[in-house]
């Protein structure tokens, strides 16, 4: 039996990251938690809506109105709400949230889409429109248990995986050198940093996070190809003068962070 199923993605910049796939168990007892958080959401949602209907409807009853047709509209009103709560919840959580859903985060683990990248809302809608049939006579669990990398039906129609969250993931396990620091300030300067997406941060801040568990020549390779395409996507020629790529990448990651900061401001 695979306890831990890792599995090995090359994403589009030709870095090569590896994960450990979430398992079946994780994936069921954060399912449980996200039900449990919808059903009270659905529940309150039912009640303010009987209430609210009652009291349309009385009132129309006093003002001497028709409101023979009023029923059959609440309830097709009803309904397309209901649809929209149970569906939106995953789809808001897992677009905002980087894959996640409160029950994804208390477990610790997220989804990524088949080249490690965040997913985006159409990802998420899939996930979120296919889970009843994943959920009917549990198919979805059939799925995750017989397939190498654990997709439910929802995960192949929408390219992703659902993979476990490693100490490596938090920011704070990314080392970045004075070097790094005193670059990122000069980088606004020297750099188109707005070609910069979020998908190009993701992909930076992976290596960087994962960059120990490499060999020293997959580290060197991956390092110099992916300074490389950074450097034609900030129109620069160069990298500056006494940097490495790692430190350039860390620069590049530390303005994008600072650029972020400024724009929410």
């Amino acid at each position: 039996m695979r306890y831990f199923n890792r599995v090995s993605i090359a994403t589009p910049e030709s870095v090569e990251l590896e994960f450990t796939l979430a398992g079946i168990g994780s994936r069921v007892l954060a399912l449980t938690i996200d039900y449990s958080i919808l059903t009270l959401v659905i529940l309150a949602f039912w009640i303010i809506w009987f209430v609210v209907a009652i009291g349309l409807l009385s009132s129309l009853e006093s003002i001497g109105r028709d409101y023979s047709s009023a029923p059959l509209w609440l309830i097709a009103i009803f309904i397309l709400l209901n649809f929209a709560l149970w569906n939106g919840y995953f789809i808001w959580f897992e677009t905002l949230w980087q894959g996640q859903t409160p029950g994804k985060r208390w477990v610790k683990i997220r989804v990524v889409r088949d080249d490690g990248r965040s997913v985006r809302l159409m990802q998420a809608t899939l996930r979120s429109l296919l889970r009843p049939i994943d959920d009917f006579c549990f198919i979805g669990a059939l799925f995750i248990l017989f397939s190498k990398r654990e997709k439910r039906i929802g995960d192949w129609a929408a390219g992703t995986i659902v993979i476990q969250e490693s100490q490596g993931d938090q920011k704070s396990a990314i080392v970045l050198s004075d070097n790094a620091q005193t670059l990122a300030a000069q980088l606004p300067d020297i750099a188109d940093l707005n070609q910069l997406i979020p998908d190009d941060y993701a992909v930076i801040r992976e290596y960087l996070q994962r960059r120990t568990t490499m060999t020293s020549q997959a580290h060197t390779e991956k390092s110099m190809e992916l300074a490389r395409q950074l450097r034609s996507l900030l129109a620069m020629e160069t990298t500056p003068a006494n940097t490495t790529s790692d430190e350039f990448l860390e620069a590049v990651l530390i303005a994008y962070q600072h650029m972020g900061d400024k724009k929410q401001y």
